[in-house]
């Protein structure tokens, strides 16, 4: 399986190839780890380069005529401008290719996000005069963003935890799940919240119930299950609100956000709903969700007997990564679409197409888990993981050697 392309690729690499003789493409791939290795140290050799994701695939053009073999070797680089440098400068040490006598030379180091701004700017021009050609400048538009980026910048802090501006002043509070669900009500009027940024329910939100009315407001999901559970047992909650079967509060427009509001249900007769659910239908909904792996954040839940082939297949794979900080990326039938530096993570989730597990040397936390949920990963295994709710599969080296 080939490896992941870099997800941000900052250089490319050009040389030339002369060599005196017939060569081909492995020669000289051969030639260009086989002699920079050791000449930088470690932390430069490219192998290891490659396999994090740092370097990306070399490219390699050739053309023999007359015993004589010229040529194009192409190099993705990641890395910043200094080891970049480095890196484009060994290969003029390269003297021998195969059987043969070669001499490389560096034509250039082209910096992609130079044309990355050039076409933005270009593309940008275009725009405008269609814009000022069709006469229609969206002036409603211009000033949605603006006031966005006001939102934005509304959101508060409250003893670490994401807040509304008014929640301090407010008599009413309304609990969320994370900043996105804050942004969302913040875009309708909506200023007197708090996001928990998971289920391990700080102290500020359980000191807020002693003077405050508290409205706890949830993703349609099992989830938001988990979060309402968790506060019942940690915080003075007075009401629940729910969103729609299957949505989620970040999502939800202002008539579906103020309808969930107003239907939101007292406390006490939230919980008695709770205890009076039939158990037939609680086990039939446990049986489903063992069926499609979620729901894991419940110790029972959590405690499921993994099949020894799935156990033997993450537990390996996660020793493989110890020290390396790098993340595997697999798909349902458990074949590598990638391996990436733990840092490059995130914006490769967001490229690539139906990441089904994801192996990492790391901590799972909640943005992570927030960013697999939308993108449709299933499985999530690191070293360690923050308390949160998820659908997800959530398991930690612990609970694989446990």
């Amino acid at each position: 399986m080939g490896k992941l392309a870099p997800t941000s690729i900052k250089y490319i690499i050009r040389a030339r190839i002369t060599a005196k003789g017939v060569i081909e493409k492995p020669d000289v791939i051969g030639a260009v780890f086989g002699q920079t290795e050791g000449l930088l140290g470690s932390d430069l050799n490219l192998r290891e380069l490659q396999e994090t994701g740092k370097i990306g695939r070399i490219e390699v053009i050739l053309a023999s005529k007359e015993g004589q073999t010229e040529g194009e070797i192409t190099i993705p680089s990641a890395l910043d401008a200094s080891e970049t440098a480095l890196i484009a400068a060994t290969l003029e040490t390269i003297e021998r290719v195969g059987p043969c006598q070669a001499k490389i030379a560096l034509e250039k180091v082209e910096d992609t996000r130079a044309d990355k701004r050039k076409y933005v700017v270009d593309k940008a021009k275009e725009i405008l005069k269609t814009m000022l050609e069709a006469g229609e400048t969206d002036v409603t538009e211009i000033t949605s963003e603006i006031k966005e980026s006001v939102r934005v910048s509304e959101i508060s802090s409250y003893k670490g935890l994401p807040c509304g501006p008014d929640l301090e002043s407010a008599e009413d509070v309304i609990i969320v799940e994370g900043r996105a669900d804050i942004l969302n009500l913040l875009r309708h009027g909506i200023r007197n919240t708090i996001a928990v940024e998971g289920t391990s329910v700080p102290p500020a939100v359980a000191e807020l119930g002693k003077e405050k009315v508290l409205t706890v407001f949830v993703d349609g999901d099992r989830g938001g299950q988990l979060i309402i559970k968790e506060l019942f047992q940690t915080t003075d909650v007075d009401f629940v609100a729910v969103a729609p079967l299957g949505r989620e509060v970040e999502e939800l427009s202002k008539k579906e956000v103020y309808m969930a509001l107003r239907s939101r249900m007292p406390a006490k007769q939230y919980k008695e709903k709770l205890g009076k659910e039939p158990a037939r239908e609680r086990r039939d909904r446990r049986d489903d969700r063992r069926d499609r792996g979620d729901g894991r954040e419940e110790p029972r839940e959590e405690r499921r007997a993994l099949p020894p082939e799935e156990r033997e297949f993450y537990l390996r794979t996660l020793d493989e990564l110890v020290g390396s900080r790098a993340a595997c990326i697999f798909t349902a039938t458990r074949e590598l679409m990638g391996k990436v530096p733990v840092s490059e993570l995130m914006n490769t989730l967001k490229t690539v197409d139906d990441p089904h597990t994801v192996i990492f040397d790391g901590t799972v936390d909640f943005q992570l888990n927030s960013l697999a949920k939308r993108r449709g990963v299933k499985v999530l295994v690191g070293m360690e993981r923050e308390a949160f709710a998820t659908p997800l599969t959530v398991l930690t080296k612990k609970d694989l050697e446990g």
